[in-house]
């Protein structure tokens, strides 16, 4: 984000941890020495469409064996949609405006099933829309939203969702001044979600959370993805007037102390995405948002320990990452797509980043 010129415990006890006064705890940072940057060649690169000023991404298995790979366009004010295994621009959805189906700078986009959810900043809303149609089945938290962002969705049970916001709302003319601490709990929000057997969706507002402390407050955010096996969410705090990191939290909403390390990005912390591996392990993939070159930095799923940092050919300034991990024709071991500089998107190859940095084999397999 830069600024503006102008899981599944039952919902009752995570609103009832929520509820509950948090326990400040010192932070505490993830040990690490200097990484040594790898390269990893893109497969593809797609051609660039400047106009869109694209942000965010989600992945689709289309059920014709093709991959989409969707993208928010936020100058464009409507979402991209590429093959995955070739970057080939396949269409456009929606326009500018307030209606279902139509969008006012999309950020954060989420795909669970066949179900698309878009974060609109400046429609204060996440929308939700069906695959492979797009239709419009609703939309949610234009009454408590004020500058979201990012979104992650949990499911807690069949056709239920806890969905993840998060709201960098901020003062000043400039829309630069970071709110005050007392605000900063509001960083995140969570609504539980819900589809009937018609498929109407359902939404209430569940709460929100951030800590509030100067040391450790979620400042300015955008990106969040979390990890219901291991009890975690990673939310990227993106002021560099600070310090740009990713900080964990549990999936009731609690800072756990802890955050990545500081001294890896050089830049802000961007888009992250969880890397599933079928032994239960896997990474997270952090961006670094680079110029000329964006760093993309493994922690390992459990531990969060670095486990290595690539960079490409010509990814630079991304954004928005997501993680494919199933297998598709171009890639039999799953790719890893970002967006380039706000105008185009880049894919890599999983097997790839596997080998340059000596990674579990079993992940791509």
């Amino acid at each position: 984000m830069r600024i503006p010129l102008l899981a599944s415990t039952s919902l009752a006890l995570l609103l009832a941890a929520c509820s509950a006064a948090p326990v400040h705890q010192a932070p505490t940072v993830v040990e690490a020495t200097a990484p040594q940057v790898q390269r990893v060649a893109e497969a593809w690169v797609s051609a660039e469409t400047p106009a869109e000023e694209l942000d965010s991404l989600a992945s689709w298995p289309a059920d014709d064996g093709h991959t989409w790979l969707i993208a928010t366009g936020k100058s464009s004010h409507r979402l991209v949609v590429y093959d995955g295994d070739t970057g080939a621009q396949l269409r456009t959805v929606g326009s500018e405006g307030t209606a279902l189906g139509q969008f006012k700078r999309p950020n954060g986009i989420a795909v669970y099933g066949d179900h698309l959810f878009v974060v609109e900043r400046d429609n204060h809303r996440v929308q939700v829309l069906s695959l492979p149609d797009f239709k419009p089945l609703g939309s949610f938290g234009d009454d408590v939203l004020r500058s979201p962002y990012g979104i992650w969705i949990n499911e807690t049970e069949p056709d239920e969702f806890v969905a993840y916001i998060t709201d960098s709302f901020m003062y000043g003319k400039q829309f630069d001044v970071v709110p005050p601490y007392a605000e900063l709990d509001q960083r995140v929000r969570r609504f539980r979600v819900q589809f009937d057997q018609a498929g109407r969706l359902r939404a209430d507002y569940a709460g929100a959370f951030g800590d509030t402390h100067e040391d450790t407050a979620l400042r300015m955010v955008e990106s969040i993805a979390g990890d219901a096996a291991n009890d975690r969410l990673l939310i990227a705090d993106e002021d560099t007037r600070h310090d740009s990191t990713l900080r964990e939290y549990s999936m009731s909403g609690t800072y756990t102390g802890r955050s990545l390390p500081q001294d890896s990005f050089g830049a802000e912390a961007e888009g992250v995405a969880l890397w599933s591996c079928p032994d239960g392990g896997g990474y997270w993939i952090a961006v670094d948002q680079l110029a000329p070159l964006t760093i993309f930095h493994l922690f390992d799923r459990v531990t969060l320990a670095p486990a290595g940092s690539f960079e490409g050919n010509v990814t630079a300034h991304t954004d928005g990452v997501a993680l494919h991990a199933a297998a598709t024709p171009r890639f039999p071991g799953g790719a890893l797509y970002a967006v380039h500089d706000d105008k185009s998107v880049t894919a890599f190859d999983l097997r790839d980043v596997v080998r340059t940095l000596g990674l579990a084999q079993g992940c791509v397999q």
